[in-house]
């Protein structure tokens, strides 16, 4: 038998109650609440990856010293003997104003004045964030001053970075579950199917027809269903996404910029019909058989 665009008598078989073509829109709903969720685990993944590659290799030295001349002197050192690793490809110092204002919420006006101590802070910027070029970087830096102290940027982040993960995992346990909801969805159609043409298929079993020829009937029209749905469903799901994407991208955000998604997720996303209505097939074609095999 054909695909669903053809044969519309076989189709119309199977199809006269509007109890039947609710099945559309469920499977609309369905399928836009699971490209959203789709969308947020691939979002999610992308900030983790970028998060992950931009603090890999980012150190901070500070270096706590009270004689000024002293802490100017060391970190002259520090820069010098940094800047000579093979595996450093940037050494600047943080800027002594830029220090002074964020202290300054917490010291208010004092934190302003010239004459108070304030610790050096040195960024540098690894070609990869291996264990080895950090301890080079921290021996390089203690062999100048031995009270200098490196601190790696993931290390502050590691929050955010378990949050981002947690978040991918919960968007992927969300899409697993909307799958079994639909191959359940599909079952209770396809056995409401059975049940409201119980006669239809018990002549069509007289004319010859088998029980693989009637549940063909199910699949197909399941399947169209969920795949004209789904279409609705995720096309509107992308429109709401792509305007997310831009509010989000207006915002100026490094770490929201970061969940943009790439070409590749996009037509991930434009799958998920297809790929749901291949298995709200599949669901049908065994349903029908086992509950055909039992009662007809």
């Amino acid at each position: 038998m054909s695909w669903p665009f053809r044969d519309q008598p076989q189709r119309r078989l199977l199809d006269e109650s509007l109890r039947t073509k609710s099945m559309l829109w469920i499977m609309g709903i369905m399928l836009f609440l699971t490209t959203l969720a789709a969308a947020a685990g691939l979002g999610m993944a992308s900030a983790s990856r970028a998060l992950d590659r931009q603090l890999a290799g980012r150190l901070t030295i500070q270096l706590v010293e009270a004689d000024a001349a002293r802490r100017d002197a060391a970190v002259r050192g520090i820069m010098a003997s940094v800047r000579r690793l093979p595996q450093v490809r940037r050494v600047a110092e943080v800027d002594r104003a830029r220090l002074a204002e964020l202290l300054q919420p917490w010291l208010g006006d004092a934190g302003l004045d010239a004459e108070l101590p304030m610790p050096a802070m040195i960024d540098v910027d690894l070609a990869s964030g291996d264990e080895a070029d950090v301890a080079a970087v921290k021996r390089a830096a203690q062999t100048v001053a031995a009270t200098a102290r490196v601190d790696r940027h993931a290390q502050w982040l590691s929050p955010v970075a378990s949050f981002l993960a947690i978040m991918t995992w919960f968007a992927a346990a969300l899409v697993v579950l909307m799958a079994l909801a639909t191959t359940a969805v599909v079952l209770l159609a396809a056995r409401a199917g059975l049940d409201m043409h119980r006669d239809t298929i018990a002549v069509l079993h007289m004319l010859g027809s088998t029980d693989r020829q009637v549940a063909r009937l199910f699949q197909r029209r399941i399947a169209f269903d969920t795949l004209m749905g789904g279409l609705l469903g995720t096309c509107a799901a992308l429109a709401a996404i792509w305007l997310l994407g831009r509010q989000a991208g207006a915002l100026g955000s490094e770490l929201l910029s970061g969940v943009a998604l790439a070409r590749s997720d996009w037509l991930m996303l434009a799958a998920i019909p297809a790929v749901f209505a291949s298995m709200a097939m599949v669901a049908a074609r065994s349903g029908v058989l086992r509950a055909l095999g039992r009662t007809l």
